[in-house]
């Protein structure tokens, strides 16, 4: 009789294990992976053609829509790349207002990863634990930049505005009791800074809770450990970054290597992985939470004794204040010119990357001095992450496929652009 065992099986784009519109062709032989072969493209949207189309400042926006989880981060890059060829510099206020910023986004990222991740293995519990942090941080972005997901609120040359002094409330509802309105408002009655600062101090209980939960959970360890091992040297030759780099045991993290806004003036630690496993990549993340975490207290506490401008006071590149504006033509022509035309951008090339939830995350630019970029290219850390699944998979279980893709912590956005 012929061998039955061998097969081709498609794996998404519809399965929710799939995160995002991942085609997975497998070759199997029985349940065993001999071949892991990705497809992408099924949500391609022409990013970085749109930007030659669009002002800089138009295409803010557009970055929000790749890593729809991570999206001051996407924008911080971008932003980045604008200066550096604009050569400007970013007001102190303005720098902490993004590093604060992009730790909030690191931890709404990692909560959604694990909260997703543990899902896909079968543990549904932590979703709900999640998304319950997830909400005050929206929260947050929602008092910035009145989004809860698509922020737009960083410009080349530092933030849209300053932090407001009050939170969005909730109010009385047919689902709401004046009660529970109360309640729900206890931590909202101040700024932002304070509501942040409220979140901080409750967060490490919650952190507590999610290891409680897995960690030592001898069936997630079973779908974790050793799962998808990548050696250090191994990790680097297939361009890993963030925590996948991390977790194979190389201390590699561009904010303390390359520093970018205030990140040279905060303390945090950066945490490695010993074995390179699903499980390493875990505990890393779990790790850079709660390092987010004081980050974001360090960043509260010099923002409250520092006032100051958050953008740059070049008005040809941001706009200028309405009292200004009434009092002085060359401001008004400034004004118009920026909101009709948008920046011009001297002639050059750029290459700006951060240290994004999901690795580095990088824009490059090219320059023809017009009001819109010549070209624009984007350097997803999930992109060179999926390319090792191939080899991540091989010899594995079909089940082991669920864990090795949400330890990668894919988001389709930015790899299919």
């Amino acid at each position: 009789m012929a061998d039955i065992r061998n097969y081709t099986l498609n794996f998404g784009p519809q399965h929710p294990a799939a995160h995002g519109v991942l085609r997975l062709v497998l070759e199997m032989d029985g349940e065993v992976v001999q071949r892991a072969d990705p497809h992408i493209g099924l949500l391609h949207r022409a990013t970085e053609k749109l930007a030659e189309t669009r002002t800089w400042v138009q295409s803010v926006p557009y970055m929000d829509r790749l890593d729809y989880v991570s999206t001051m981060c996407n924008e911080h890059a971008y932003c980045l790349g604008v200066e550096k060829l604009l050569q400007i510099e970013v007001p102190e206020r303005g720098k902490y207002i993004r590093t604060m910023f992009d730790e909030v986004t690191r931890i709404l990222n990692h909560l959604l990863w694990i909260g997703c991740h543990a899902l896909d293995v079968g543990a549904m519990t932590m979703a709900l634990y999640t998304f319950r942090e997830r909400e005050d941080l929206m929260d947050a972005y929602e008092a910035v930049c009145g989004a809860r997901l698509h922020a737009a609120y960083y410009r080349p040359g530092g933030v849209y505005r300053d932090l407001p002094d009050r939170m969005p409330q909730y109010r009385e509802s047919t689902w709401t009791s004046a009660k529970k309105a109360k309640d729900l408002n206890d931590n909202r009655s101040g700024s932002l800074l304070d509501f942040l600062e409220d979140f901080t101090e409750r967060f490490p209980k919650y952190h507590a809770e999610y290891h409680t939960l897995l960690t030592d959970n001898r069936i997630w360890k079973q779908r974790l450990v050793n799962v998808g091992i990548v050696s250090p040297e191994r990790a680097m030759q297939l361009g890993f970054t963030g925590a996948m780099l991390r977790g194979s045991g190389i201390a590699w993290d561009l904010r303390k290597k390359q520093p970018y806004a205030a990140y040279d003036k905060v303390d945090f630690d950066v945490p490695v992985g010993v074995s390179g496993d699903s499980y390493d990549r875990y505990l890393v993340r779990m790790e850079e939470m709660l390092q987010s975490n004081r980050i974001i207290k360090q960043c509260i506490a010099w923002l409250r004794a520092n006032p100051g401008p958050v953008i740059t006071d070049n008005h040809k590149v941001a706009p200028p204040d309405r009292e200004s504006m009434k009092s002085n033509m060359e401001e008004l022509i400034h004004h118009f010119k920026l909101f009709t035309e948008g920046i011009h951008v001297p002639p050059g090339e750029a290459y700006a990357a951060i240290e994004h939830p999901k690795g580095e995350f990088g824009i490059y630019f090219i320059s023809d001095g017009a009001n819109k970029p010549y070209r624009m290219k984007i350097r997803a850390p999930g992109f060179a992450h999926l390319a090792a699944m191939d080899e991540m998979a091989n010899g594995h279980m079909l089940a082991d496929v669920v864990t090795i893709i949400g330890s990668q912590d894919v988001v389709f956005g930015e790899i299919d652009r």
